[in-house]
């Protein structure tokens, strides 16, 4: 197999460290024992530095090869949160904490960089420096972001930085990525058209916020048919819509209205925002209405460097069973984006077989992954960072 023999003999201790993790789900920020077992491990290991609390509760650990006389350093991240889910999975292992689960295998990812760690601070064979970035607040809650605002880049430089993703669907010792856009940008809003309230009966003496928000509603979807270029690509979807009446014989006073739009494009963001709140000012007033748009920027889009891109399809090369190198980009989003935007480097997705999707209650992730993951991250250190 190409993967590292190291990590082949390690797999039953990074997936003990995984399960523990799975078990034990933590959300958003508040990752805080999930922070502690990294810190303790990365310190079991001899990693020079173990910084806590950045960006509130992320994890940076420091390792120095054999010799830094290039001055370099190499970034490599993973994510720590779960989701607020109930798993389904039925596992021995199972989540322990109701309403919480690993559904989007950041237990795996956090085993696979401290398995990488382990390896990296036993061999050392690399001239420069490793920075581990554990990250917490992926879901949502831009953790990366929060890390970079507390001086991540600035306290620990480096010249590239790469982070993995698992993907169902993808057998596993595949890896898959492309230069360029990879993931959507994802913002969100909310409208709220507001009228004039009144019986259903007497329409004629009442501004009909429900019939306002119908017609916004349809309009908006014109932004992506007739704004964006049919080669570029928008998603924009409504998926609430809601008014404050109680009964079917009373016009409210209020609709609202909350989607998401996502683009590979960052031009295309911008215009999205610009037509959004044009078309809901407009077409709420062509009814006597007023509508207020509330607009929550979210994550960028996720751009590959060309040339980190070609380094991670190098690294893959040489510990995978296959490597993808011009996959389609999708329109999910991911928050390694705000990292991307400050240093140059990759994204990039692991195969992991034939399993519930990201996000669902049954979904799990594959052990038999561990190795590849790691081999990935400890190949791009010998690759980026050799010695003499």
């Amino acid at each position: 197999m190409p993967i590292k023999n190291r990590f082949a003999d390690m797999l039953p201790e990074i997936t003990g460290w995984r399960h523990y993790l799975h078990e034990n789900p933590e959300l958003l920020y508040e990752v805080h024992e999930t922070a502690a077992f990294v810190a303790d491990r990365l310190r079991a290991f001899g990693v020079d530095e173990v910084v806590t609390g950045v960006g509130r509760t992320g994890v940076v650990g420091i390792i120095r090869g054999k010799n830094t006389r290039s001055g370099r350093a190499i970034g490599l991240r993973a994510d720590m949160d779960a989701l607020p889910i109930h798993e389904a999975t039925g596992l021995p292992y199972a989540s322990k904490v109701p309403g919480k689960m690993h559904a989007c295998g950041h237990d795996g990812h956090t085993a696979m960089l401290l398995g990488a760690a382990k390896y990296l601070a036993e061999t050392r064979n690399f001239d420069g420096t490793v920075v581990l970035i554990f990250q917490p607040a992926e879901e949502g809650g831009a953790g990366a972001k929060a890390m970079i605002d507390d001086g991540l880049f600035d306290r620990f430089p480096v010249d590239e930085i790469y982070g993995i993703h698992n993907a169902p669907g993808i057998p596993v010792g595949t890896f898959v990525t492309r230069p360029g856009p990879l993931q959507a940008s994802s913002d969100d809003f909310e409208i709220i058209v507001r009228g004039k309230g009144g019986h259903a009966a007497e329409p004629h003496r009442a501004i009909d916020t429900t019939l306002v928000a119908a017609h916004l509603l349809i309009a908006l979807h014109s932004i992506v048919s007739r704004n964006v270029d049919p080669l570029k690509r928008v998603v924009l979807t409504v998926g609430t819509f809601s008014t404050d009446s109680g009964a079917s014989n009373i016009i409210p006073d209020e609709a609202r209205m909350r989607g998401t739009v996502r683009t590979l494009d960052p031009e295309y963001r911008a215009i999205a925002e610009a037509r959004v709140r044009e078309v809901a000012t407009h077409t709420a007033a062509a009814f006597g209405a007023s509508a207020e748009v509330i607009w929550d920027p979210g994550y960028p889009v996720t751009i590959n460097d060309p040339q980190g891109a070609a380094r991670a399809v190098d690294a893959a090369r040489a510990v995978a069973r296959d490597v993808i190198d011009d996959a389609d980009p999708i329109m999910p989003s991911e928050d390694f984006s705000y990292m991307l935007e400050k240093v140059p480097g990759a994204y990039v997705f692991m195969g992991n077989g034939d399993t519930p999707m990201c996000h669902h209650p049954q979904y799990i992730f594959d052990d038999e992954a561990i190795p590849y993951g790691c081999s990935f991250f400890a190949e791009l250190v010998a690759q980026r960072l050799p010695t003499a």
